[in-house]
């Protein structure tokens, strides 16, 4: 039997394939069972999610899980416009803060959390619009009232692992992420309570803005991809 010849340019188009499929360039990505792992505290390491659109948005939701085992404050999630590099941004301040910033064109909540543990997978989602803001962790919601007339608008830039202080750049590594993340999702409206609790039993859920399912994305530095398991799946009785 004779076998195919495989020519120089075939290798070459092997390898541009292989090539986008470790860094998420050129088509949609399934990350079901997949984790974006941070190794290290960094200034160039961080993941750049493509938007299916951009704004005006006049309400967003975030959901994500994590885990980490830092012990300083972080950036989650981190969006910036041309105008406003805190566009929606969730941070975290670690020790006896123990609060997470959600900031929404450039206005501040701060949320004082009771006794979470993110060194084991944790679940957060945060939901904004000109009636309420609110956090959710593992089930537990944070609310505060809303702001009128807030609206991100303009090209969204979004990244995992690093805060923006200007738009696509401004990072610093004291506020890098350190740990592993997945099943990410973004929408533009205000998931209802209800939506919230089918996220945070394992009913997947396909963001409009980021679907994890057909993700596009782009790794900058020491970004690995690795399977995910479900620590606590649920098992039907």
């Amino acid at each position: 039997m004779k076998h195919p010849t495989i020519l120089p340019k075939d290798i070459e188009k092997m390898l541009v394939w292989w090539l986008f499929w470790i860094s998420g360039v050129g088509g949609q990505m399934d990350m079901k069972d997949t984790l974006f792992a941070f190794p290290m505290e960094s200034l160039t390491s961080y993941v750049e999610l493509s938007p299916a659109h951009h704004g005006p948005l006049g309400e967003a939701t975030v959901c994500m899980r994590f885990h980490s085992n830092l012990t300083r404050e972080y950036a989650l999630f981190s969006l910036a416009t041309r105008n406003r590099y805190n566009a929606f941004l969730l941070f975290y301040y670690s020790g006896s803060r123990n609060q997470f910033l959600l900031s929404v064109d450039n206005k501040d909540q701060n949320y004082e959390l009771q006794g979470n543990n993110f060194t084991e997978w944790t679940s957060i989602c945060a939901a904004w619009s000109s009636s309420a803001w609110v956090v959710w962790i593992d089930g537990k919601a944070y609310k505060t009232d809303g702001f009128p007339d807030v609206q991100i608008s303009d090209e969204l830039s979004i990244i995992i692992g690093q805060e923006q202080d200007r738009y696509k750049g401004g990072f610093n590594a004291s506020e890098s992420f350190v740990g592993e993340v997945t099943d990410i999702n973004m929408w533009d409206k205000a998931l209802t309570e209800e939506n919230m609790m089918d996220y945070f039993a394992a009913n997947e859920m396909s963001g409009n803005i980021i679907n994890w399912n057909a993700l596009r994305y782009t790794i900058h530095g020491d970004v690995k991809k690795s399977p995910y398991a479900d620590p606590y799946p649920c098992i039907p009785v």
